[in-house]
């Protein structure tokens, strides 16, 4: 087996999960891939363990005792921006499409290949750090400022509260200014992955922003939908 990485190597990732057999299990698998497992068990403690942002990512099941994982989801995503994946048995359309609305970057029904979790990891870790290119870059557009490297986001000077898959896919678009960009464009620059044929993640986070950013004065919307092509950042 691979060597495991020293602890002060190690990612500290936060599960919230009352499958007490399967956190071990996963501490020990992704402690060789370089990831310090956390674990909380129930939804109070997990809620107040997020909370304390020493988490590099947050993996959060649905079903939990104490208060369930959508309830926890909606009480982070009012202050707390780490990116967080949730992870349950539950993998019906209708609880992805519920996750996805209260602000999670992405969704993993169980039982999950190790594999593609930790390859889902990785994912949301390289989305979070800012590329060479745009770290310091202020980009502005029609009243909305962003910082490409922190991903803070301000609409007349208001800090808006987004998650990080928002923060990046305003920056895809601002970065195009007038341009239509395509869905698929959209998908590996802000969510890290293609697009699937049934994939609704991508329109889930652009219906969040929407609603995030509001009209334009008069009315229409700061991102248009450009049917058969993507999406459009107006002015």
């Amino acid at each position: 087996p691979p060597e495991t990485p020293r602890m002060a190597e190690l990612t500290p990732i936060l599960i919230i999960d009352d499958d007490q057999e399967l956190c071990d299990l996963l501490a020990d698998w992704l402690a060789t891939d370089g990831f310090a497992l956390s674990a909380c068990h129930d939804g109070p403690s997990g809620l107040q363990a997020a909370r304390s942002d020493h988490f590099a990512v947050i993996i959060l099941d649905v079903m939990l005792p104490g208060m369930n994982g959508l309830e926890i989801l909606r009480e982070l995503r009012q202050s707390c921006r780490t990116p967080l994946l949730m992870l349950s048995a539950r993998g019906e359309p209708v609880d992805r499409i519920l996750g996805l609305e209260l602000g999670a970057d992405d969704y993993l029904a169980k039982p999950c290949d190790p594999r593609e979790l930790v390859a889902r990891l990785r994912a949301l870790l390289r989305r979070s750090q800012p590329s060479q290119d745009s770290a310091g870059e202020v980009l502005t557009h029609a009243g909305l400022r962003l910082d490409s490297g922190s991903l803070m986001a301000w609409l007349d000077d208001e800090p808006l509260q987004l998650t990080q898959s928002e923060a990046l896919i305003l920056r895809a678009l601002m970065t195009r200014p007038a341009q239509v960009v395509d869905r698929q464009t959209l998908s590996r620059e802000a969510l890290g992955k293609p697009l699937g044929a049934y994939d609704r993640s991508l329109d889930m986070h652009i219906s969040n922003l929407r609603r995030k950013l509001g009209p334009y004065p008069d009315g229409r919307p700061r991102i248009q939908s450009i049917r058969g092509r993507g999406y459009l950042l107006g002015s």
